[in-house]
């Protein structure tokens, strides 16, 4: 549902996905419960988020299609959970995706960090 829901949102983010759109599924159902389990522990997760933002500039992910990206998340997750998304989930599931999403475009926009011999 959710990529469905994405390519009408934008068609043209189709081409950036090259592979298996079930493995990709997999992929983004492991993501998702990740976030949801390091919630907790934000210093833990933040650098699996921040690679990830980084290897999205390979893939052609531009800022703006993070925005798509969250729309999508969330009708799918309304669409998924019907009557159990309330206002309250809405907002908990927006936060959270804006929270990782900014995180990722940081890291797109930052240079990796490159470990320098002790002198």
């Amino acid at each position: 549902m959710f990529y469905d829901r994405l390519f009408v949102l934008d068609p043209k983010l189709r081409a950036l996905f090259k592979g298996d759109m079930r493995e990709q599924g997999r992929k983004l159902m492991t993501l998702l419960k990740m976030a949801v389990n390091g919630l907790r522990n934000l210093e833990r997760l933040v650098p699996s988020v921040e690679a990830l933002g980084r290897r999205h500039v390979a893939y052609g992910v531009k800022d703006a299609d993070y925005a798509v990206v969250g729309s999508a998340l969330l009708w799918t997750l309304k669409e998924g959970l019907g009557a159990g998304f309330t206002s309250e989930v809405e907002a908990a599931w927006a936060a959270v995706y804006e929270t990782l999403s900014t995180v990722m475009q940081k890291a797109a926009h930052s240079e990796p960090m490159i470990e320098t011999p002790a002198s």
